[in-house]
């Protein structure tokens, strides 16, 4: 398990005793779920999520989004792939948030996020949404506020590589 430490100092009364903090670690939330994948997303993986829940028979809608590496130009160059970095850690954190939050809004059933890290070819799957709920509207707004949150909030970068070696760093829209 990975960990990060702050250094702080508190003072704190308690009884008339002082006491000092220092190097508390971070720890990450346990019940967070690992939301990364290396390299690209497949089929199978997705097909095999999707068919894990036809015994739950309390859900009656699932919406899906897969966000795909597009062949953009720019310029005279052409994206051959994007390659996926992440502060993984905290990424994992403030997903286990969003997905707090989104359960309480809409009401969900189940949720499913993964994103790759790594090299990511044009044409193959990068993000995998999958959110289950009683019904539709919730399941499709749900996957919709979750796909535009991670877009907005997740520290996760990406580095466009051109067809002749040359990169951009990727500028989320």
């Amino acid at each position: 398990m990975l960990l990060n430490y702050c250094s702080i100092h508190l003072e704190n009364k308690i009884n008339n005793i002082d006491i000092n903090y220092h190097s508390i670690p971070f720890m990450p939330n346990t019940n967070a779920k690992n939301i990364f994948i290396q390299g690209a997303i497949t089929a199978v993986f997705i097909a095999d999520s999707i068919q894990k829940h036809s015994t739950k028979t309390d859900i009656g809608a699932h919406n899906i989004f897969l966000g795909q590496v597009r062949s953009d130009k720019i310029g005279e160059q052409e994206i051959s792939a994007i390659e996926y970095t992440a502060y993984e850690t905290m990424a994992i954190e403030k997903m286990q948030e969003i997905r707090e939050d989104i359960f309480d809004k809409y009401g969900l059933t189940c949720m499913h996020v993964y994103h790759s890290l790594g090299k990511v070819n044009a044409g193959e799957i990068c993000l995998f949404v999958f959110t289950s709920s009683r019904h539709r509207k919730m399941a499709i707004d749900a996957c919709q506020e979750t796909v535009e949150r991670i877009k907005q909030e997740l520290p996760i970068w990406g580095k466009e590589i051109f067809a002749d070696g040359n990169y951009k760093w990727k500028e989320n829209t």
